[in-house]
């Protein structure tokens, strides 16, 4: 939707699948998007220790001048299960302290090519904002029509009614990561009524850590 957002994105949360999948495109938009995010000086967050489409995007952000956090469960950090984490690292607890933790790292989320997890990440937050727990932007990089086959059964439930139409609305995907930034930039969150009266203030209440991820670039 047009106009401004009411909170400057500096910090974007990206989400992504643990292989490079089949085509090569995955691999080389997760890079692009990495660069372009060093470009337009907005730091990143991340699951941490991701090899590889995560690991591309963080690379290519420290290497341009982003900061990089990756958050990593202590689980999956002891005995080197997984690969390294690209840039600074915080552990936390369980994977619930994860998702906390980005989200409150977090002023925007991007959802890369991705499976089961990353389609768990990208609803969690979605459902999030369609309480009102919060009004962050969140897109989809739809590399090469993956999530084409998604989008249309968010617009059929939609269509069944199972969906509102604010709440589809959340979502939002383009095609590069120059215009899906552009979005995530001038998103507006369309209000439902019916959610707007709940309060959050008190029910909703999670640990932020303190790490500064706002160095001048």
């Amino acid at each position: 939707m047009a106009g401004s957002s009411s909170h400057p994105i500096r910090n974007i949360c990206v989400f992504g699948g643990s292989s490079p999948g089949k085509e090569k495109e995955f691999l080389e938009s997760a890079n692009h998007l990495g660069r372009v995010l060093a470009e337009r000086k907005i730091h990143l967050v991340l699951w941490g220790r991701e090899p590889w489409v995560n690991g591309g995007v963080s690379m290519a952000a420290l290497m341009g001048g982003s900061q990089v956090l990756g958050v990593v469960p202590k689980a999956l950090a002891q005995g080197d299960l997984i690969g390294k984490t690209i840039g600074e690292e915080v552990r936390v607890p369980t994977m619930s302290d994860r998702m906390n933790t980005m989200f409150n790292h977090a002023d925007a989320f991007i959802a890369l090519p991705g499976g089961l997890g990353t389609l768990e990440e990208i609803f969690h937050i979605s459902s999030w904002a369609q309480l009102h727990i919060h009004h962050k932007p969140i897109g989809l990089l739809n590399v090469n029509g993956f999530y084409d086959k998604l989008l249309s059964f968010l617009d059929h439930a939609v269509e069944q009614e199972f969906l509102t139409s604010s709440a589809r609305q959340i979502i939002i995907s383009a095609a590069t990561a120059e215009q899906l930034i552009d979005q995530l930039q001038s998103f507006i969150p369309v209000i439902d009524p019916s959610m707007s009266r709940l309060n959050w203030s008190t029910t909703e209440s999670r640990k932020k850590l303190k790490l500064d991820l706002s160095l001048s670039l």
